[in-house]
């Protein structure tokens, strides 16, 4: 069995309702997909987002590396998946994005040819059912507070206000008005590097414990900043944007710049690296939350269940992000019910993707 043909497509997908992360306010994203087809007919498709405040990557890069890493893919055994990895980096240099669509279509296929979820060709599975944590991203607090009882109803046990939206004392009240609203669950706060070190110190001093951790106050590549933000808190700080291997894991560590961290394949570099940040995470002492980007399709979603699945430790939760979408483009979309997810048990992603659904959306 070897790599035929790799095929990219931009889809624009919009959102349920309208996000606002970052000062910006988001209606729909544009994620790439990937279909690679092999010489005996098994098809594989994998997912990635652009995020260039995160990994440098725009959608007219991420196209630009697949088709440039496609001809050393080509004629290749998907189940490689080291050797697929060397290569891609010997190729080209970073491009996370990029290589996590493409490894995420060649774990499907290779779990596909063997019969297997992508979870056990990752190692020991750890779990199947997963809580699932819920964004609040209004940036109201009477509208996240609303929003955050009714999923509690639902079964939903852990929740991430997005900040960084307003003023830092804004932020704050909001924040210990939503606890104070929403005693028993865990609680943690985003700013998706929004704030000054300055800024960031007024937040964690202002809310002191009230949370159970705050991600990624400063900038990624601050780690001094992270430090003296991890110094005067109260709350455990997490880094996101400022990991993207696993020597800035271990520089966190040392540092004391973060008690834990936010780990994405397009961040990392696709599902192989990312299960390896989890086990150097567990090894380290360090929290793990694993997450896709703001909205990404089951087909995403499905490789973050399965790294879930095979992940150490959960400790700071699972976003399952399929579901801030209007509408998703496999035909056994990932559900969630009582506030927990389900790893899909099916051999490869476990998923089936919709073409026609998807080719409504495609716009490249």
């Amino acid at each position: 069995m070897k790599v035929d043909r790799i095929t990219p497509y931009v889809a624009a997908l919009p959102l349920r309702r309208p996000m606002k992360t970052g000062g910006s306010e988001l209606t729909a994203v544009e994620n790439i997909f990937v279909r690679i087809d092999t010489d005996d007919g098994i098809v594989g498709w994998g997912e990635a987002s652009a995020a260039p405040r995160m990994t440098g990557e725009t959608t007219a890069s991420i196209i630009a590396a697949i088709d440039y890493l496609t001809p050393a893919l080509q004629g290749r055994d998907p189940g490689d998946f080291a050797g697929n990895l060397a290569l891609m980096d010997q190729h080209m240099y970073g491009n996370a994005s990029a290589k996590t669509a493409l490894e995420l279509a060649l774990y499907d296929i290779a779990g596909k040819h063997a019969g297997k979820p992508v979870a056990e060709l990752l190692g020991a599975v750890v779990r199947t059912r997963m809580p699932v944590l819920w964004m609040l991203a209004t940036g109201e607090t009477g509208a996240d507070i609303e929003d955050g009882r009714s999923k509690i109803e639902a079964g939903y046990t852990a929740f991430k206000i997005k900040v960084g939206i307003n003023p830092v004392e804004m932020d704050v009240e909001r924040a210990i008005a939503i606890r104070a609203a929403m005693p028993g669950v865990q609680i943690s706060a985003d700013a998706n590097q929004g704030w000054t070190v300055d800024q960031a110190v007024r937040f964690v001093e202002g809310v002191g414990g009230a949370l159970d951790f705050i991600e990624q106050p400063v900038m990624g590549h601050d780690l001094e900043g992270m430090a003296e933000v991890a110094r005067r808190a109260s709350a455990p700080i997490g880094a996101d944007e400022g990991l993207h291997s696993n020597a800035d894991i271990q520089r966190h560590h040392d540092r004391r710049a973060a008690r834990g961290g936010s780990l994405k394949m397009i961040k990392l570099g696709g599902l192989t690296r990312t299960c390896e940040a989890a086990r150097m995470c567990e090894a380290l002492g360090l929290s793990i939350n694993l997450a896709g980007k703001i909205a990404e399709s089951s087909v995403a979603n499905a490789g973050v269940l399965h790294l879930a699945s095979a992940a150490p430790n959960l400790n700071w939760g699972l976003s399952a992000t399929q579901q801030y979408l209007d509408t998703d483009v496999v035909r056994n979309p990932i559900k969630i019910a009582d506030g927990h997810v389900e790893r899909p048990n099916g051999p490869g992603l476990g998923i089936e993707i919709d073409e026609d659904v998807l080719s409504r959306f495609i716009v490249r």
